[in-house]
């Protein structure tokens, strides 16, 4: 058996003997990235350094990172998917590429001395080519050099096989390896593309070669780089022989708190080990969220709504299990307990995941009851209809108005002899979730990640609005958050009071003033220690490399930070604070754009 914690001590150990540098982990709140909610994938908080910076460990890295994913959120419940994972990963910023990263993985997936995987359950898939780049015969050369036989190796379509950061820029082929979980050995000839159901994805090698100019054109990048990436929880289901990952160690002891609150034990009925898995799934990236030192709380709209839903999930689930109550503190604790040796982020903030997860669990009872309560306010005029059918409209009412999910309308439906109309209700909900998303995609559009010189312009600006802000307010402000579009930065600090007109005016001065002086912005690489000594700003609870960045402003400002930053504080343009506001207790939000 391997723990979570060998697993990812080895990890590291085996590309330290790589000679890479292990970095830390970031996040799971993207900085300065509107573009998505969450950190999604280990390379995430890598992009500035995958698209040209250099990053102050070096052109070899490796870490673990958590990461959140929703877009499959309904598909939880199952063996395999997750909301909340961990990613392991290893890259080469311009340094070795293809031949090393592939040898590098089959190594220590096979060797004894790391993983000691029997390379006859492995095979891999490579990009077969297509209108826009050759078939990687390069990737497949170098896994038969490895030892894996032809017919375990499967060309497969860009669908698959080829990784792109967006519509245009760093793209290029991706390996993946797949590790054989039925029975025995697999036959001659299976492999990914011939047998898809018995194959798991365990790593992805991505070869970031090309950079795409447009719809048609894609040319060879200068600097080539490796991103890696290896899903723990799944790893570890593979090498201790499990079939799913709720059988593991990342769940099972949290599986065992939910029989204990519930008084139902897993593997009885198959739809409510459904629902203990969406609970320990659910409550193990609320957990997550609210326990990093940037977490946010649930809320109506972005990562807090996403937070909001996954609590809610996990309560009605909850209560098909015949919980009553408050619940999801106690799996929430095994959960902190579990991974706070990994992340301490949770143990340090152990009170206010517990303190979260009580209100919101409260309040949504509260919804529940309500809900219920218009129900019955509709039942005698609903039991008038001969033919028993609630109209999708009223149910998506409940829903809508009331937040009273349609799971538990068709329950008190059926319970008075009725039925739903689901097609109506579906097409309400159809058209809700398109105006959301409308809203989302307006709201993250941008992003740091594309380093365009806005969004750098706007990055600089913070650096000057946060110095600003500890003159007029004093040193008790530090930076909360911060988002960036091409059109705009919002900034999070801590104050426990809203400004007055006079101390927005005053910073807003203090911005100007310095961007009128067109002050020289340079960048020095120096020891974490030595930069706080010196006086450089660091976020608390930001998680820094030994080796980091400094960004100086004249005499003016001097910040830890990945950049990137303008040359010359005069190319900001005039700064115009637009909107001062409260973002969460005790945290206050600024809107501002540069004209």
């Amino acid at each position: 058996m391997i723990t979570p914690d060998q697993l990812r001590r080895k990890y590291l150990d085996f590309f330290k003997s790589k000679n890479h540098a292990v970095i830390s982990g970031k996040s799971l709140i993207p900085e300065n990235d509107p573009t998505v909610l969450f950190t999604t994938a280990g390379m995430h908080p890598l992009v500035p350094y995958l698209l040209g910076e250099p990053h102050p460990a070096g052109a070899r890295l490796v870490d673990y990172q958590k990461c959140v994913r929703t877009g499959d959120i309904d598909e939880v419940g199952d063996p395999s998917h997750l909301t909340c994972f961990e990613m392991l990963g290893n890259w080469s910023l311009g340094d070795y590429f293809k031949k090393e990263s592939i040898a590098y993985s089959w190594e220590f997936l096979t060797s004894p001395a790391w993983l000691g995987l029997d390379p006859r359950r492995l095979s891999v898939t490579v990009f077969k080519g297509d209108e826009n780049a050759p078939r990687d015969d390069e990737s497949a050369a170098h896994w038969k050099a490895q030892g894996v036989p032809e017919d375990r190796i499967a060309y497969l379509p860009a669908s698959d096989n080829w990784w792109a950061a967006g519509p245009t820029g760093p793209c290029g082929p991706d390996t993946e390896i797949f590790y054989w979980t039925a029975d025995g050995l697999p036959p001659p000839g299976s492999n990914k593309g011939t047998d898809s159901a018995n194959w798991m994805e365990i790593w992805n090698n991505v070869f970031m070669e090309y950079n795409r100019v447009d719809e048609k054109t894609l040319v060879k990048l200068p600097k080539q780089n490796v991103d890696t990436g290896m899903g723990l929880e799944r790893t570890i289901a593979v090498l201790n022989g499990k079939s799913s990952v709720y059988l593991t160690e990342s769940f099972q002891p949290i599986i065992a708190a939910i029989e204990a609150v519930s008084g139902y034990r897993y593997g009885g009925d198959p739809a409510k080990d459904s629902s203990v898995r969406i609970i320990a799934d659910h409550v193990r990236s609320s957990t997550m969220i609210l326990g990093d030192h940037k977490g946010v709380s649930p809320g109506n709209v972005g990562a807090g709504y996403v937070l909001r839903r996954l609590i809610r999930r996990a309560v009605r689930h909850g209560k098909k299990l015949g919980v009553e109550g408050s619940f999801l503190g106690k799996p929430a604790a095994v959960v902190v307990d579990l991974l706070s040796g990994a992340y301490p982020e949770l143990s340090d903030n152990r009170e206010r995941v517990m303190s979260e997860l009580l209100r919101e669990e409260e309040k949504f009872l509260e919804t529940l009851q309500k809900g219920e309560h218009e129900f019955e306010k509709m039942l005698p005029n609903l039991l008038k209809n001969p033919q028993k059918i609630m109209s999708g409209r009223l149910a998506f009412k409940l829903y809508d108005t009331y937040g009273f999910p349609i799971e538990l309308t068709l329950e008190l439906a059926a319970e008075n002899g009725m039925t739903v109309n689901r097609e109506e209700f579906d097409e309400a909900f159809r058209k809700h979730q398109e105006l959301s998303r409308a809203g989302a995609e307006g709201t993250f559009k941008g992003g740091l990640a594309d380093q365009s010189e806005a969004t750098t312009r706007y990055h600089t600006a913070t650096h000057l609005l946060h110095k600003a802000l500890r003159m007029v307010l004093g040193d008790h402000v530090a930076q909360k958050g911060s988002n960036i579009t091409a059109e705009r930065l919002r900034f999070d600090f801590s104050h426990p009071a809203p400004m007055t007109p006079e101390e927005v005016q005053r910073v807003q001065d203090i911005v100007n003033e310095q961007i009128g002086r067109d002050l020289p912005v340079t960048m020095a690489v120096m020891p974490l220690e030595e930069a706080k000594s010196s006086g450089a700003m660091a976020l608390f609870g930001e998680k820094y490399e030994a080796m980091v960045k400094v960004y100086t402003m004249g005499d003016f400002s001097k910040e830890v930070c990945g950049g990137p930053h303008v040359e010359r504080t005069g190319l900001l343009g005039k700064f115009v604070i637009q909107k001062e506001q409260s973002s969460s207790a005790g945290v206050r939000r600024i809107r501002a754009v540069l004209e």
